[in-house]
């Protein structure tokens, strides 16, 4: 696609009669019984006939008509959101004399015509939403009333029904806010058997913000009275009582107030005031108006939303006003986006710039420039391109073409889609063809010494002159100071390396041109890391070769000293023998070009500690938790202990006591005079030692000695701990689970005194390490 600062030229005629191409939000309602549905309503009567009774009174008859309209979201007839109509419906009957009212009667009936409302959505430049959609519900019915004369006498029929669609921007609480659809019939009209006027057209569903609404909405009378135009509050009544709230569906806050409860007059509808109101019952730019003579509804409206009108028409006659019929419809308004657009993108090798600020098609050296339109093509009915050719017109009616110009110069393309109908739409673009630039290079070098290699420029152009050089040195830019025309670069890698150049000429068209150039010197030094190694057998050394230019396409020879060689780069090689080596590097190129190096007595391998020593006590026990330690390393004169991160120590025969019974990882680094390391982790088991020893005898007569019969020993660490005791009987006669608990000669500690005696005692309880001990015996008890 085009940049948007591309000119562009787009004519959608008569726009604001159509729907748009989307404006879904407006039909989301919700899902209950009241559902706001309500988009408009009318009423109109006509005069049937005067009947004259043989007492001489007079009887007028009317046939009244009330227009419903609701929205069904584009699901067809009777579907979509909200509820339906009502089947049937309940019209009040009312008689007014000044503020009096009296219900007359109420007009059960149902639906005459129940039809989905059509519109024009013939226009190929817009897209019609799904989910657009009205229905129109018609009750007709006859009615015969006594004729009446008073001059403030008047006849009114109305209906009544919540509720208006939730998401309406204008009112207060819509949700809520039922609507009234009433007419009144004055004495003055039945005198002389008028008829009412009627609307001529329906508001189109959805308008357009940003374009004037200029919608008629006349009314025609068929006595040719004068009829004054005005906004008008709507009337509303009813509620939500009865549908998800509890109350009277039929009370005069319910969804389908009793007329003969809830007569006039009407409320009318809250604005959300300060912004909207019953005369400016929409945000325009200039503000939205109706003409009182014409009915034309005229405005631009600037906020998309939804917003309820209402509209007020008089009927004059003899300077009096005869009837008033009241419409209140409901205004979608939504951005209007044209469906059909022209847009030239012209293909390889044009491309879109800009010349003294106006965006251009442009070409170097190449007359053949591929056109297509890549504009949406569902609603396009016709193609017309057209070439200036020097004041020579040639045309093309496809939706791509590609055309051939005479040669450099300046032209201009011309696109028209839908050519002489309502969405004509238009793109133009100036055409400039200037002259080939070429661009072109050579180059030289030593192949085998690595050095600089001498590149000389060759491009020339049929314009003015070269006025840049940018050259690529296989991603290396040419440095500062060098003349772009010859400069020489030094290649930090071997290879068959891409070289680009790219020439610019006076009217900024570029050319470039890549070549490949064989770089495959070899290094002016053999260079190695490390430079020297002193060491410990044995030692795995990583030669670095830092040599450059070099990689895996050069053949590489190492020499180690000690019988072995190697082919990589930069290798690792494994001396396991004591003794002084030389290592010597061979490197031929690609090309057959060779260096080699030999570095005297570069690795000294020295012999390796042998870390040893023994520890005493062998058997370390938590009564001798003290270890002497003494090495037996070989080729050492440093040492390192560790106790397991316990403690530390450098001598080499040290003495450590440990804190605890475990298992202790003992760790000895021994040094060699070169610097080279061993070492030796052994295991020390600092054993737990649990002993529990019973005696034979006990006297608890209170003497505080030897009055309890318990075990002796170190409990550090038991575990499963049981004491049990039994007299002859086989009666258990105390027990416990702790060891420092022992028994005191009476029956579970706290009974009666046991006689003395022999008694049977068990012990059972494991060892820190897992290890399970019973011991049984006899004790006597003494009194």
């Amino acid at each position: 696609m085009l940049p948007s600062t591309f000119i562009k030229v787009i004519t959608v005629k008569n726009l604001f009669p159509v729907i748009l191409a989307c404006f879904c939000f407006l039909f989301i309602m919700q899902n209950k019984a009241y559902a706001a549905h309500i988009v408009g309503g009318d009423v109109t009567y006509d005069c049937l006939g005067l009947d004259t009774l043989a007492n001489g009174n007079v009887n007028i008859r009317l046939r009244i008509e009330f227009n419903m309209y609701r929205d069904n979201g584009g699901q067809g007839l009777g579907q979509g959101p909200g509820a339906g109509f009502d089947m049937p419906a309940n019209f009040g009957v009312y008689r007014l004399s000044g503020n009096n009212v009296q219900h007359i009667t109420t007009q059960t009936e149902t639906i005459d015509i129940n039809e989905e409302v059509e519109f024009d959505d013939s226009n190929p430049c817009i897209s019609y939403p799904p989910q657009v959609g009205v229905d129109r519900a018609l009750y007709s019915f006859d009615i015969t009333l006594p004729l009446l004369t008073g001059p403030d006498d008047r006849y009114l029929i109305s209906y009544q029904r919540c509720c208006r669609n939730q998401t309406i921007d204008n009112l207060v609480a819509p949700g809520e806010t039922g609507a009234v659809f009433s007419i009144e019939i004055t004495s003055l009209a039945m005198s002389i058997c008028n008829d009412s006027p009627s609307f001529n057209n329906f508001p189109p569903v959805i308008i357009c913000s940003g374009e004037d609404i200029n919608f008629d909405h006349s009314a025609n009378d068929a006595e040719g009275h004068q009829i004054f135009y005005e906004f008008c509050a709507p009337l509303t009544s009813g509620g939500t009582d009865g549908a998800t709230t509890p109350g009277d569906p039929n009370s005069c806050t319910g969804v389908t107030p009793d007329p003969a409860g809830c007569p006039p007059p009407y409320d009318e509808v809250i604005f959300q005031l300060p912004n909207y109101s019953a005369t400016n019952p929409m945000a325009g730019d200039p503000q939205i108006t109706i003409d009182a003579i014409t009915g034309l509804i005229s405005g631009v409206p600037q906020l998309n939303g939804q917003f309820v009108v209402g509209v007020c028409a008089r009927e004059i006659f003899n300077g009096q006003i005869m009837t008033v019929i009241r419409r209140d419809f409901q205004f979608n308004v939504a951005t209007c986006t044209p469906n059909v657009v022209a847009d030239i993108e012209p293909e390889p090798p044009a491309t879109v710039g800009e010349i003294n600020g106006t965006p251009t098609i442009i070409t170097c050296g190449e007359n053949i420039i591929p056109f297509e339109h890549v504009g949406s093509t569902d609603n396009v009915l016709s193609y017309y391109w057209e070439f200036d050719i020097n004041g020579n017109l040639q045309t093309a009616d496809t939706q791509s073409t590609t055309f051939e110009f005479p040669g450099p110069g300046s032209y201009s393309v011309l696109l028209v889609t839908n050519e002489g109908l309502t969405c004509e739409a238009r793109d133009s673009f100036p055409v400039v063809i200037y002259p080939e630039v070429y661009a072109d290079f050579s180059f030289d070098y030593d192949t085998c010494t690595a050095g600089p290699v001498m590149f000389i420029d060759s491009s020339f152009t049929d314009a003015l002159n070269i006025v840049d050089l940018e050259w690529d040195f296989a991603g290396d830019q040419i440095q500062p100071g060098q003349d772009p025309e010859s400069p020489d670069h030094v290649f930090g890698a071997p290879g068959n390396l891409p070289v680009k150049l790219i020439a610019t000429d006076n009217n900024n068209c570029k050319d470039s041109i890549t070549q490949i150039v064989p770089y495959f010197p070899v290094p002016n030094l053999i260079i190695i890391e490390p430079n020297t190694f002193v060491g410990c057998a044995p030692a795995d050394i990583f030669f670095n070769n830092l040599s450059t230019p070099i990689d895996s396409t050069y053949d590489i020879t190492w020499d180690f000293g000690d019988g072995e060689f190697g082919d990589e780069i930069s290798p690792s090689h494994l001396y396991t023998d004591v003794g002084l080596y030389s290592v010597s590097v061979t490197i031929v190129s690609p090309l057959g070009c060779l260096v080699e190096s030999f570095f005297s007595e570069l690795i000294t391998i020295e012999p390796k500690p042998t870390a040893d020593f023994t520890f005493s006590p062998e058997m370390p026990n938590v009564f001798n938790k003290e270890v002497e330690f003494f090495d037996r390393s070989l080729g050492a004169d440093a040492w390192q202990w560790d106790f397991s991160g316990e403690g530390f120590s450098n001598d080499p025969n040290p003495t450590y006591e440990f804190k605890d019974t475990g298992i202790y990882n003992v760790q000895l680094v021994v040094k060699h005079p070169e610097g080279c390391t061993d070492t030796l982790v052994r295991i020390i088991d600092i054993e737990p030692i649990v002993s529990y020893h019973m005696p034979n005898a006990f006297t608890p007569n209170g003497d505080a000695t030897n009055d309890i019969f318990k075990g002796n020993g170190r409990f550090d660490g038991i575990e499963d701990f049981s004491f049990t005791i039994w007299n002859r009987w086989g009666e258990m006669v105390f027990e416990s689970r702790d060891p420092f608990v022992g028994w005191n000669g009476t029956k579970n500690n706290s009974g009666q005194n046991s006689p003395a005696g022999v008694y049977v005692y068990e012990v059972n309880y494991s060892n820190p390490r897992g290890e399970e001990f019973n011991l049984q015996g006899h004790v006597t008890l003494l009194r």
